[in-house]
């Protein structure tokens, strides 16, 4: 993509694993205006050797058109030069990559804050549910909301209202 054409989010909610290294070359190829790269890759833990696997499962299109939507606000709100967001679902064991965000900006700070702000919305407002099932066999509870997450989120709320970019 050129300078100074539109930019619009690179979103895929998929079952199979990612290779971040891949996409973040996708994201920078040919590239000569970019000065910051930021990924952030969200892993499953064992929760202390207590978890054989997550679930998750999504609202397929709805979840998408979250992530476009909140991808979009970073673009915006902090003239973002690439983006691309990668959610997996199905079982996925400990160890094994759930989430990506990469971000490409001009300057380290917005490409920083960019990441920050679509993991903040997507741990909150995209359509994604995670079961935890034990090593013991059993299937546990879908895995509640935290009140951190809610936070994080609210404080980009504030943050884009001054901007002019709406949540």
């Amino acid at each position: 993509m050129a300078a100074g054409e539109p930019i619009s989010p690179v979103i895929r909610v998929q079952r199979e694993d990612f290779d971040s290294a891949a996409e973040s070359r996708k994201l920078t190829q040919g590239r000569h205006d970019i000065g910051a790269l930021v990924s952030f890759v969200g892993l499953c833990r064992d929760e202390a050797g207590i978890l054989q696997a997550l679930e998750l499962e999504h609202y397929p299109g709805m979840a998408e058109a979250e992530m476009t939507r909140i991808g979009t606000l970073a673009i915006e709100r902090f003239s973002l030069l690439g983006l691309t967001a990668i959610h997996r679902h199905g079982r996925i064991e400990p160890g094994e990559q759930i989430v990506l965000v990469i971000a490409t900006a001009t300057h380290r700070q917005a490409a920083f804050d960019g990441a920050n702000l679509v993991m903040d919305f997507l741990k909150t407002s995209a359509p994604f549910w995670k079961k935890e099932h034990g090593k013991d066999g059993t299937a546990g509870d879908w895995v509640a909301a935290k009140d951190a997450d809610d936070t994080a989120r609210d404080r980009w709320i504030s943050v884009l209202s001054g901007s002019g970019v709406t949540e």
